[in-house]
């Protein structure tokens, strides 16, 4: 079966591929607004790992709303929340037979519902699967220490293709950077260079 799994290039979508590996054929889809070309620190990542790469083109409207809602509420959550929510939706309307993601049981954000995720199944006719949601962030570093070579840095350092990366420069160009230390705490990234 094809399973497309939403890809950051982070520790947390790169672990959720090799559990689902033996059981799927996986393609690592980063998706994106077309804002930088921060994707192809993503496919980078995904060649390291040794699988296929895809990109999923994201639509302008979900990361201006996204980044309204940001500034509106003074935090990211409801925006990366609505952001993910509306890749999730691109990629099961795409061809894949299952999708996924790296989303793990003590995330704040993003985080996908029994209700959303039944619905996600219904409405497109594929599997939705989160395979860390039974991890917690411990047994993730664990895991991952085991496993990949990865770099750790403030946000704004480390090569990311997640959907934080483009809305830091959209919410830049429209409010300034003093919008985007408003909005977004300061918290580390990681980028997966390789297995261990």
């Amino acid at each position: 079966m094809e399973l497309g799994l939403l890809y950051s290039g982070g520790k947390d979508s790169t672990l959720a591929a090799l559990l689902l590996e033996d059981f799927y054929d996986v393609t690592l889809v980063t998706g994106h607004f077309g804002v930088t070309d921060d994707w192809e620190h993503a496919r980078a990542a995904a060649d390291a790992v040794g699988f296929d790469h895809e990109r999923l083109s994201l639509s302008e409207a979900a990361a201006t709303e996204a980044v309204d809602r940001m500034v509106a509420d003074g935090f990211p959550r409801n925006g990366i929340q609505a952001v993910h929510e509306h890749a999730l939706e691109r990629l099961a309307a795409s061809e894949f037979d299952a999708i996924a993601d790296g989303t793990r049981r003590d995330d704040r954000v993003p985080t996908v519902s029994r209700a959303q995720a039944q619905s996600l199944e219904d409405r497109h006719d594929v599997d939705y699967i989160a395979p860390l949601s039974g991890f917690g962030r411990g047994a993730v570093d664990r895991l991952v220490d085991d496993a990949l070579d990865v770099t750790v840095g403030p946000s704004e350092s480390i090569p990311r293709a997640d959907y934080e990366a483009e809305l830091r420069v959209l919410l830049r160009d429209e409010h300034g950077e003093g919008a985007v230390r408003d909005v977004f705490p300061a918290h580390d990234q990681t980028y997966v260079e390789g297995p261990r």
